[in-house]
């Protein structure tokens, strides 16, 4: 970077932006660095702890990490995502070290992270999956066990009552985390605001973005009060915005931002209501996701520490709404159809028919139906102890492909 003053806008106050600030700042002190956020509140869409499908995410237990590929267990993706997670605590540890992360409650908790599958197949491929992983060193604290006894002393909510009829197995890792992600970029964002030359804009929605002659950006910024515009001047842009960055994108026009579509997905899950049935219960135990639904919807009976308290999720159930944001328009996907990306989304579209099925199926759930497949994971819970709420807006991406016209990725 040329200049050692640049001057830097971050578009979303979420986890996101808040490490790239935080890296910034720690490489760049003297750097200029304006946050903008369209709501009144810090991570309060994705980022937000009861907005998060998942809050581990070091691949200790997520299967969707490990495909298989030509008779073996992947383990490209799984790898670097747990060597990434890895760095991140790192950079948490760091900063917590040095008190540049003040926190009246912890955001990052011990918590063993699990596997836990039923039938042949699925046991056959735990095994391949376990025998693959627990080479490396990173995995190689990893149990496995088909034994249910074992199982039952790991997770005894899940097998009381539960009948053997099928093989089971499940896999542990002792060294995974909770990580509320609320919480950490709150307080990593409340740090950069006490930093030299940082601004921390609430209330301020992003409406354009123009590349001007000498290199530089002009961010057209609005007040959500006073509808007061403010022309901001940028060296450089980042575009941390969820849901949110595929307009943005469009607005830059980069060519890299050419055949880019989205498809939105929301999420809710099951909340456990009842403390004693919440105690009972440590651990994010994951299982297999249903043939033709995204990744996000990977099905997990999940301990979390949320507002200081600890609490117990299931889910996700996958449900569908235009908005690209939790807190967006409903008119969020049709306006973000360009000439540039409508046949990479009607291409993307035709080749996912079942995703549009099972999401069909999802949306027409009621809590009855959904209750029913908590109790695969949880032969004896009482419809009563939980109730549903609606957690957050992803948008699956779709890009543009030579050979197919348009490629739907499972990355939001």
């Amino acid at each position: 970077m040329k200049n050692e003053n640049p001057k830097i806008v971050l578009i979303g106050a979420g986890i996101m932006s808040a490490t790239l600030g935080i890296l910034i700042k720690q490489l760049l002190p003297f750097a200029h660095i304006t946050i903008l956020e369209r709501l009144d509140k810090v991570a309060a869409e994705s980022s937000d702890a009861w907005n998060n499908a998942g809050t581990g995410h070091s691949s200790f237990c997520e299967l969707n990490y490990t495909p298989m590929m030509n008779g073996k267990v992947d383990l490209t993706k799984a790898l670097k995502i747990a060597q990434q997670f890895e760095e991140s605590k790192q950079l948490w540890a760091y900063l917590i070290e040095t008190g540049k992360l003040p926190m009246d409650k912890p955001c990052i908790n011990d918590l063993p992270h699990m596997s836990f599958v039923w039938g042949e197949d699925n046991v056959s491929f735990l095994v391949n999956r376990y025998n693959a992983m627990v080479d490396y060193p990173i995995f190689s604290d990893m149990i496995y066990s088909h034994d249910m006894d074992e199982v039952a002393h790991w997770v005894p909510l899940m097998m009381d009552g539960r009948i053997h009829e099928h093989p089971m197995a499940a896999t542990r890792m002792d060294i995974g985390t909770d990580v509320n992600f609320g919480d950490l970029t709150r307080s990593m964002i409340h740090y950069l605001s006490t930093c030299d030359n940082v601004e921390v804009a609430l209330g301020r929605e992003v409406e354009d973005l123009t590349r001007m002659p000498d290199g530089r950006w002009k961010v057209d910024a609005r007040a959500m009060k006073n509808c007061k515009e403010d022309d901001i001047l940028a060296d450089y842009i980042f575009i941390g915005a969820g849901g949110g960055a595929l307009t943005l994108l469009d607005k830059s026009e980069i060519p890299e931002g050419k055949g880019f579509g989205g498809f939105p997905v929301s999420g809710q899950f099951l909340v456990c209501n009842n403390e004693d049935v919440i105690n009972r219960h440590e651990a994010k135990v994951y299982g297999k996701a249903a043939v033709g639904s995204p990744p996000m919807s990977v099905p997990h009976l999940d301990t979390r520490w949320i507002d200081g308290k600890r609490s117990l999720l299931f889910g996700p159930y996958a449900g569908f709404s235009t908005k690209f944001l939790k807190e967006g328009s409903y008119m969020d996907l049709f306006l973000s159809v360009e000439m540039h990306n409508v046949w990479p989304m009607l291409s993307a579209g035709v080749q996912n028919i079942p995703l549009t099925q099972y999401l069909i199926n999802q949306v027409m759930q009621s809590k009855e139906d959904r209750f029913e497949f908590l109790l695969s994971y949880y032969p004896e819970a009482d419809i009563n102890d939980w109730d549903n709420i609606t957690a957050g807006q992803r948008v699956q991406i779709i890009k543009e492909d030579d050979d197919k016209g348009g490629r739907l990725q499972f990355g939001t």
